[in-house]
């Protein structure tokens, strides 16, 4: 399953000092993910990605945000760098969920 959307980059409060950027994923993109993904989420409630952002594309993860009720994206340095992004910026984002079709949820 592959979700595009834009969504504002943000700095986490607790981690500003090591610029810890992220999305947050809009809310019915977020409920559709925990609705499918929910048997195959890992530690934390994560739920394994592929993305791309620009021209770059990478894995990982995006874990469950209880406060804002959705699930966060992060966005590493090197991609932020290759794109030439940062907070506070909107991004086209592209978004695969990994696991789902991968055989029994583990």
């Amino acid at each position: 399953m592959t979700y595009e959307f834009e969504a504002e980059m943000w700095l986490w409060e607790a981690r500003k000092t090591d610029s810890w950027t992220f999305v947050s994923l809009p809310p019915e993109v977020a409920d559709e993910i925990l609705e499918l993904a929910a048997p195959y989420a890992r530690g934390f409630g994560s739920v394994r990605v592929e993305v791309a952002i620009g021209a770059t594309v990478w894995r990982t993860s995006i874990f469950p945000d209880s406060k804002a009720r959705t699930y966060v994206l992060p966005v590493k340095k090197e991609v932020r760098r290759a794109q030439g992004i940062g907070a506070g910026d909107r991004v086209r984002v592209r978004l695969t969920l990994v696991d789902l079709g991968a055989g029994s949820p583990t």
